[in-house]
């Protein structure tokens, strides 16, 4: 059994505020197995946050070690050595680091990977001094338990097992373990910031304190790994480090790992790799790189599928700016979003891979709300996070959905309920968004309705499949209303960014959600941007801020590529947002943005410098391949992206290099890497390329929008959107969420009529109105709400132009 310790406690209780580190990673790591329910990432040269038993609770901050010769220096491998990383081999996502000291005393290469078959992380370590220092360092291990997602509140505590010495953590139920394949010759816990081992070596490059116990506070915990000062050298071991929710289940993992030797617990990791990538599309062909990075991004995506929860997808094993983050921003972007989700799974179908989006499917249309929306975001058991409502985010399981049938690929599983849930969602709760897929703003969204249509289009064609023609009708009549009117919503006629072209896409028309009768006109918004440093202008009109999200529309087969409107959009985008960088060329969200690193280098803490996005030079390249033209520049851009483990970042440094504050044109910010969106992105790129259109256009959307055919426009009055006109020759259909009888004028009610509205099945009631027919008076009506036997006791008038 293991012996805790829990005389000589450390002083300094409760530490320093905890921070987590950066989000910039070089390397993210799990073995394929869902008996290896642990993740981990690597930043500079060490071990940074693993996460521990699902996708989403990171359980420590960093593990390193420290050198010192005990009288003239003493290092840590994060700041004071400089750090090369490579994969160790094939499909497997293991690591081999080399870190070194400046002046050449002693270098460190360390193979990183899971066990296998177990909650632990292992860690083989050369550690090599040069030939005139052998025998004048000492080593440690130095690690920051950040259980249960936070630095408060940990214990860190020396332990015995079988008589050698071991440290363990625990929080509330959480528990691990770190160990050697050389028994610890020392150790000791303490308080960050105060006790712990970091200040005692920097102190005077001696370990003095020695202390059992620290109990309740930011902690962390040392220990050293004795040197036999061989004639070689050459210093070889493997840290353990196991977690469990019980100590017992700790220790026994941590004993289990270390007792197996490192090169067949590499084996078997690689093989599990190399047996989940086995069947990928063929596509390094078509790549610039020789397949490198599709290969890459094919692993990284199965990797952020959790093992407890099958099909749950985070956006990144990654915290933003994280050392500047503590236990009060729990969230980073290690959650579910189910447009990153849907897109990683899309990305995964592009690959060949049917059996991840299939779980991905199953798992949302378990995750949807009783209402058919979905939250913003959330853990991966579902619990929410933000409570924000992205009517995108309620389309894109509609369009996974159907790009699953359309492969055949559905198995036993019926979509229809969910699907039919969520399109009653968008027609209830829209047309406009609460945020759009920036989630800063409300309003009419391009990139949002694009979702929107495509995702009820491919409803409608759902019901068809299940006999019901008037629900499959009605939902295509309701995306012919969104589609009918997406310039009339978003398009200024008045811009002035660019001279010459007055009409183009605006980023987003904003709309107050609690105004009935908005304001429909995009040249007369004001859009108020979130995250601007404070001094600074922060309210723009609408018509001057733009994105490329209208770009969505192309993709997904609404609008043609060659629609002069598009043409002239994207040259308002380019002379605002593009950035040509000694890599290639890429984009900014949108203009004024503050979500960035800030110009001095600093981490985004409320406010910062919107940065460039590779996500979106992949989202270019799907246009400029529509259009016909040749995208080999760009897709050499995205791939050059990457940093040397082909890990894609959020956002890039978008100005000249900066020595100083450690950054260069180009190269990742401290924002989230690897972003899956990213690596969705390309891989679906690499396939439209192989494919020759792109693979996210839908048949359905684009023969029904981009080829002439007769239709019926309508006009939709709702109780979120009361329009006070409009023209006559479009349909008006009036539509509630519950059952009633319309009482109509049209002569100030000397005359009346009354019509009983025809429900949909999906929560929306409604009636249509040729108003052709009718003469100049304003069109009057009230409800008569049949299961409630009420009147509304308010008239509603349209003018008919």
């Amino acid at each position: 059994m293991t012996e805790l310790l829990s005389n000589r406690p450390a002083f300094g209780a409760p530490g320093i505020q905890p921070r987590w580190t950066r989000s910039d990673k070089d390397g993210v790591g799990t073995a394929y197995s869902s008996s290896s329910p642990v993740w981990w990432t690597v930043s500079a040269g060490i071990l940074s946050e693993v996460y521990y038993p699902t996708i989403d609770q990171p359980q420590i901050r960093d593990l390193q070690f420290m050198i010192t010769d005990g009288e003239t220096f003493c290092h840590d491998e994060r700041r004071h050595t400089k750090n090369s990383i490579k994969r160790l081999c094939g499909d497997s996502l293991g690591y081999q680091i080399i870190n070194e000291d400046d002046e050449g005393r002693y270098r460190i290469e360390k193979q990183i990977i899971s066990a296998p078959h177990s909650a632990c992380v292992l860690v083989h370590t050369r550690f090599i001094p040069s030939k005139g220092w052998r025998g004048k360092l000492r080593l440690y291990a130095l690690l920051a338990p950040h259980l249960d997602g936070g630095g408060w509140d940990n214990t860190a505590q020396l332990a015995l097992v079988n008589g050698e010495r071991i440290l363990v953590a625990s929080h509330r139920q959480r528990w691990l373990a770190l160990g050697c394949t050389r028994a610890f010759s020392a150790a000791s816990c303490g308080y960050v910031g105060v006790s712990d081992g970091w200040q005692d070596l920097m102190s005077n490059k001696l370990l003095d304190w020695q202390f059992n116990i620290a109990a309740d506070g930011n902690v962390a915990m040392i220990a050293e790994i004795p040197l036999e000062n061989t004639q070689e050298g050459t210093e070889e071991f493997v840290l353990g480090l196991a977690f469990s929710d019980h100590l017992h289940g700790a220790t026994t993992s941590l004993s289990q790992s270390l007792a197996i030797p490192f090169q067949s617990q590499v084996a078997k990791f690689q093989e599990q790799w190399e047996r989940a990538c086995r069947t990928t599309v063929k596509l390094d062909e078509v790549s610039q790189d020789g397949g490198r990075l599709y290969r890459i991004s094919h692993s990284l995506l199965l990797a952020h599928e959790d093992k407890r929860y099958p099909g749950a997808m985070i956006a990144s094993l990654s915290i933003p700016w994280g050392e500047a983050k503590g236990d009060d921003d729990l969230g980073g972007y290690h959650l579910v979003w189910t447009r990153d989700m849907v897109n990683s799974a899309l990305g995964l179908l592009a690959s060949g891979n049917t059996e991840t989006p299939f779980r991905a499917l199953v798992y949302l249309a378990c995750s949807q709300c009783p209402d058919g929306g979905f939250h913003q975001n959330f853990w991966v058991n579902g619990e929410p996070y933000w409570s924000g409502i992205q009517l995108d985010e309620v389309a894109f399981p509609i369009l996974l959905a159907w790009k699953l049938h359309e492969a055949k690929s559905l198995r036993e599983f019926d979509p229809w309920p969910m699907v039919r849930a969520a399109a009653g969602y968008l027609i209830r709760k829209g047309p406009a968004t609460p945020q759009e897929r920036w989630e800063e703003n409300s309003g009419y969204s391009p990139s949002t309705l694009a979702s929107n249509i495509a995702a009820l289009v491919c409803a409608a064609k759902f019901a068809e499949d299940r006999g019901e023609a008037n629900l499959a009708r009605y939902l295509h009549e309701y995306a012919d209303f969104l589609e009918s009117h997406i310039e009339e919503w978003t398009v200024t006629t008045t811009g002035t960014l660019v001279e010459g072209i007055r009409r183009h896409f605006i980023r987003i028309h904003p709309i107050d959600l609690n105004e009935s009768s908005p304001n429909e006109d995009p040249n007369s918004g004001k859009l108020f941007l979130k995250n601007r440093a404070p001094g600074l202008k922060a309210v723009f009109p609408a018509k001057e801020i733009v994105d490329a999200g209208f770009l969505e529309l192309v993709r997904f087969g609404i609008r043609l590529p060659n629609d002069p409107l598009i043409e002239d959009s994207l040259k308002v985008v380019d002379a605002t947002l593009k950035v040509e960088t000694p890599i290639g060329p890429c984009w900014r969200r949108y203009n004024r943005d503050g979500y960035g690193q800030r110009a001095d280098g600093g981490p985004f803490v409320g406010w910062g410098q919107g940065r460039a996005w590779p996500l979106l030079t992949g989202e270019r390249a799907h246009y400029e391949l529509t259009a016909g033209r040749d995208v080999k520049p760009l897709l050499r851009a995205l791939e050059s992206f990457a940093n040397s483990t082909g890990l894609l970042p959020e956002q890039i440094w978008d100005t000249a290099d900066d020595l100083e504050l450690r950054m260069q044109f180009g190269r990742p910010t401290g924002s989230a890497m690897p972003l899956m969106w990213a690596h969705a992105e390309y891989i679906k790129l690499l396939r439209s390329i192989n494919d020759g259109e792109v693979f996210d256009r839908i048949p359905a959307v684009a023969d029904r929008y981009c080829k002439r055919r007769e239709r019926i426009d309508f006009e939709v009055w709702k109780f979120n959107r009361q329009i006070q006109h409009m023209r006559r020759d479009r349909i008006l259909r009036i539509q509630a969420q519950a059952a009633f009888r319309l009482r109509m004028s049209t002569d100030g009610w000397k005359t009346q009529s009354d019509r009983d509205s025809t429900d949909t099945g999906i929560g929306v009631h409604y009636i249509d109105i040729p108003t052709r027919e009718y003469g100049d008076s304003p069109l009057q009506f009230t409800f008569f709400w049949v299961v409630a036997r009420r009147w509304e006791k308010r008239d509603f008038s349209i003018e008919l132009l």
